[in-house]
């Protein structure tokens, strides 16, 4: 599931659950469940922990195994 996920790219990067809680805004207790997959994590979420960890919100989501981030094309 992907809440997994969460758990492990928080690790990979060797932060807390307390530190997400703070770029979340949110209390640590309130992120746990969104790991343990207790509480729905909100969509506005998922995007801030795409940007921060630079991995795509599907692969957050658990859509893909390819952990690159979309980039859109910018037009010029």
């Amino acid at each position: 599931m992907f809440f997994q996920r969460l758990r492990d790219l928080r690790e990979d990067k060797d932060v807390t659950q307390e530190d997400i809680g703070a770029l979340l805004n949110c209390h640590e207790d309130v992120y746990g469940r969104y790991e343990r997959g207790i509480r729905e994590i909100p969509a506005w979420a998922v995007i801030k922990l795409a940007a921060y960890y630079n991995v795509s919100t599907d692969y957050i989501l658990g859509l893909t195994d390819d952990p690159t981030p979309y980039h859109r094309n910018q037009q010029k």
